[in-house]
C-alpha cells in the first residue's frame, strides 16, 4: 500500500468540513469538491485546494465517479474520504479509487458489497450466528409474492429498501389492505434514492430501542468496538438525537453487543469503521439490523466519551498500520456521558417541509464539552440539492443528567436565522421527562407528538409577539439614526406627546393588529390581543437594554433576558426562548387575497425537482386528488388538488427543477 500525504474529501456539507479538520490536525494537505452551488461552502473554504465537479444536481457532481478521482489527480491527492451519504457505501467506487492507484479511506470493495444490500448482508450474518430480525430478504420482489411474505411473518412489518439508508424507503405496515400501497411507495423512494428498488420484509420490533455498535478494524487482523450509541429518538426513521453510552445497555449487554458486532465486521474481513446496526428489544434481546461501512453521522459522541478522534483512525488505518488501543484499553477510556441534536433546515410545524433560503444570522456557543460539527455560514444560501441537515450540536458530561442540561443550554443560545429550523423542537424533546428519565423507544416522537401539539408549541406568546414588534419599531429608529448620523439620545424622542404606533404583525396566515408606546429609554408598551392576566388594560411592557448584532438584551416581568433576532426589510426573524417565528410589518400592505389555493394556484412548496406529472390539462379533479410529485432535500413532496374543478393548465415536466412558489398547476374551481 503506497503512502499518502494529501486527501480528497469526496463530499460536502458538515462531514466534509470536520474530515477536513481531522485530516489537518494530522498533518495531511486536503482536497475539497464542490458543486457550482456549494462554490461558496464552509467545506470549500477550510480545504487547501478546492475543485469544482459540476452543477448543484448531485448526479452531475457529487455522485459521478470519474469527475471525483479526476480531482483527486489534479489536486495531487493519494487518497479519497468518502465521507457518509453519497458514494460512501458504493463498492464501484472504492473499486474504482483503488483501481486508480489511490487509497479509499474505508473499506474494501467485498465488504461494502457483502455489507450494502440488506437482505444479502442479513443472509451472510444469519450463518455468522449473529441475532436476526425474522422476515423475508428474497429474490423475488413481485409486489403479490411481497404481500404473502409479509403476511408469513406476521404483522406488523417493516418494509424496507435493501440498498441504501437514512430512513429511506421503509414503511411500517399494520394493517393487510395497506401492504401493497407500501411496498409500492418504498420501491419508488428507493428508486429515487438509491437507484435499486428491492426491498425485503421484517417483523416490526415495536416498543424497541435503535442500538448501534462502532467497530473498527485493521489491515492486521484485529477489530474492536468503541461501545454503543443509542438512537432511538427518530422521526420516521430519521434520527433526531444520539448519544453514548446508551441508558438501556448494562456492561454485560454490552459485551455482547459488541462480541455479535466485531463477529459481523469480522465475517466480511472489515477495515475502517463502521457501524453495527441492532434492534434492542424490551427483554433485553438484540437484532441484527444493517452494518454501515462509513463513519457515520453520529460518530463524534463516541469520540467525546473516550477523548479520541475516528477520522485520525481511519487515518491511519488507511496507511497500513495497526489500530492504536487495543479493546481493554479502549473500554478503560470510556468516561462520562455525550448527546448530539442534528440541526436540520426543517419546518416542524408544516411536516417537517425542508426549508431553502438565505442564513441571516448564525451563532453557536463554545466551551469545556461542547462541540459543533456544522456547515453553516451567516449569509449563505441552502440549496435544494441536497438534505436539510446543517451539523450537529454536542455536549459532555460527567452524567447523562448534566449532558442533558448542557446541550439545553448550548441550542438555547444557538441562532439560526432567516428560514425555518428544529431548533425548538430539539430543545422540546431534551426536555421532555420521558427522556430525562430511563430514555425512550423508537416510538417515542410519534406517540408523544402529534402534529396538532408540535403546531402548538410553535405558538409564541403575547409577551414573545410584544418583543417583536417593539424590535420592528427599535430596529426602524436604530436604523435611522444611523442614516442620519444622529446622537444615540435621540432614539425615540418626540417633538410632541408620545403618539403610539400602530402596526400591523404578520405570522404566517395570522395577521394581528397592536399599537406600539415608546419612550427615549427603550422602554416600550405593546397593546396586544391575549397579553397576560396580570397585565394592565392587555399590554406588555418591556426596556429594551442593548442591541448588539443578532442578539437583544431586555427587561420584561422584572427580568433581564436575551433572544436572537435578524431583520431583512420588513421582516423580522425571532428567537426568544424556545419559539422562533417569522414576523412581518404588514402595516402598509394591500388586503390579502383569498386563502391560498381556493383560488385553484397550486404553487412550488420548495425549490425542487418534478419527479411525477399525475394530472394533463382538461381533467377533472377532486379536492385531494394527487396532481404531481417534487423531489428536494433527499425528500419527495406530493401535492394535491386544494379544490375541486378542471385541471386548466401544468406548467411543469418530469425532471424540471422549480423555484419556491412557482406556479406549478391552474385549476379552475367547480362551481
Amino acid at each position: 500500500m503506497s503512502r499518502f500525504d494529501t486527501v480528497l474529501i469526496a463530499n460536502r456539507g458538515e462531514i466534509a468540513a470536520r474530515v477536513i479538520r481531522g485530516c489537518r490536525a494530522q498533518g495531511y494537505r486536503t482536497v475539497a469538491v464542490h458543486s457550482e452551488a456549494d462554490r461558496d461552502a464552509l467545506h470549500v473554504r477550510e480545504a487547501d485546494v478546492a475543485i469544482c465537479i459540476g452543477p448543484g444536481p448531485v448526479g452531475e457532481s457529487y455522485l459521478c465517479i470519474d469527475k471525483l478521482i479526476a480531482a483527486a489527480r489534479e489536486g495531487g491527492a493519494g487518497a479519497i474520504h468518502p465521507g457518509y451519504g453519497f458514494l460512501s457505501e458504493r463498492e464501484d467506487f472504492a473499486q474504482a479509487v483503488q483501481d486508480a492507484g489511490l487509497v479509499f479511506i474505508g473499506p474494501d470493495p467485498d465488504a461494502i458489497e457483502a455489507m450494502g444490500n440488506k437482505s444479502a448482508s442479513k443472509e451472510r450474518m444469519i450463518a455468522a450466528g449473529v441475532p436476526c430480525v425474522p422476515g423475508y430478504q428474497g429474490a423475488g420482489q413481485d409486489d403479490d409474492l411481497l404481500v404473502a411474505e409479509a403476511i408469513k411473518v406476521g404483522l406488523p412489518v417493516m418494509v424496507k429498501a435493501a440498498a441504501g439508508g437514512g430512513g429511506r424507503g421503509m414503511r411500517l405496515v399494520h394493517e393487510v389492505g395497506e401492504l401493497k400501497a407500501a411496498i409500492q411507495s418504498a420501491r419508488s423512494e428507493a428508486t429515487n434514492a438509491f437507484g435499486d428498488g428491492q426491498l425485503l420484509i421484517e417483523k416490526a420490533v415495536l416498543q424497541a430501542r435503535h442500538v448501534e455498535i462502532q467497530i473498527f478494524g485493521d489491515r492486521h487482523g484485529n477489530v474492536v468496538h468503541l461501545g454503543e450509541r443509542d438512537c432511538s429518538v427518530q422521526r420516521r426513521n430519521q434520527k433526531v438525537i444520539e448519544e453514548a453510552p446508551s441508558p438501556a445497555v448494562d456492561p454485560s449487554l454490552r459485551q455482547r453487543m459488541g462480541e455479535a458486532a466485531v463477529a459481523a465486521a469480522k465475517a466480511v474481513n472489515y477495515v475502517g469503521a463502521g457501524t453495527v446496526e441492532f434492534m434492542l428489544a424490551a427483554d433485553g434481546s438484540f437484532y441484527f439490523l444493517e452494518m454501515n461501512t462509513r463513519l457515520q453521522v453520529e460518530h463524534p459522541v463516541t469520540e467525546l466519551i473516550h477523548d479520541l478522534d475516528l477520522v485520525a483512525w481511519q487515518l491511519q488505518v488507511a496507511q497500513g498500520d495497526p489500530l492504536p488501543l487495543a479493546q481493554d484499553a479502549i473500554d478503560a477510556r470510556r468516561h462520562g456521558h455525550a448527546i448530539e441534536v442534528r440541526l436540520c433546515a426543517e419546518d416542524p410545524a408544516r411536516g417537517f417541509l425542508p426549508q431553502t433560503g438565505r442564513i441571516l444570522a448564525w451563532r453557536t456557543p463554545s466551551g469545556p464539552g461542547l462541540r459543533a460539527d456544522h456547515c453553516v455560514i451567516e449569509g449563505g444560501v441552502i440549496s435544494p440539492y441536497y438534505d436539510s441537515l446543517q451539523g450537529k450540536l454536542m455536549a459532555w458530561g460527567e452524567t447523562r443528567e448534566r449532558a442533558i442540561h448542557k446541550l439545553i443550554g448550548m441550542l438555547r443560545d444557538t441562532a439560526f436565522l432567516g428560514l425555518a429550523s428544529n431548533r425548538d423542537f430539539l430543545i422540546e424533546l431534551l426536555s421532555h421527562p420521558e427522556f430525562q428519565g430511563p430514555g425512550v423507544t423508537t416510538g417515542f416522537i410519534a406517540e408523544q407528538y402529534p402534529a396538532e401539539r408540535i403546531s402548538a408549541l410553535a405558538e409564541p406568546s403575547a409577551g414573545q409577539r410584544a418583543l417583536a414588534a417593539a424590535l420592528l419599531v427599535h430596529t426602524d429608529a436604530l436604523a435611522l439614526q444611523a442614516g442620519g448620523a444622529l446622537d444615540a439620545s435621540l432614539l425615540g424622542w418626540h417633538s410632541a406627546n408620545h403618539t403610539p404606533t400602530l402596526l400591523k404583525l404578520r405570522r404566517g396566515e395570522q395577521t394581528e393588529a397592536l399599537t406600539v408606546s415608546q419612550s427615549g429609554s427603550g422602554e416600550y408598551r405593546v397593546a396586544v390581543s391575549d397579553a397576560a392576566p396580570d397585565t394592565t388594560g392587555g399590554v406588555e411592557s418591556l426596556r429594551i437594554l442593548a442591541v448588539d448584532g443578532c442578539r437583544v438584551d431586555y427587561l420584561a416581568d422584572g427580568r433581564r433576558r436575551h433572544a436572537w433576532f435578524a431583520r431583512s426589510g420588513s421582516q423580522l426573524w425571532l428567537a426568544s426562548e424556545t419559539v422562533t417565528a417569522l414576523y412581518e410589518d404588514a402595516t402598509y400592505e394591500p388586503a390579502q387575497a383569498a386563502e391560498a389555493g381556493s383560488d385553484g394556484r397550486i404553487l412550488a412548496p420548495i425549490d425542487g425537482k418534478v419527479v411525477a406529472v399525475q394530472v394533463e390539462a382538461g381533467q377533472t379533479v377532486a379536492k385531494g386528488d394527487p396532481l404531481l410529485v417534487l423531489e428536494a432535500m433527499k425528500m419527495e413532496f406530493r401535492l394535491q388538488a386544494p379544490v375541486a374543478g378542471t385541471v386548466e393548465a401544468v406548467m411543469a415536466g418530469v425532471g424540471g427543477q422549480v423555484s419556491l412558489r412557482q406556479l406549478l398547476v391552474q385549476i379552475t374551481p367547480a362551481a
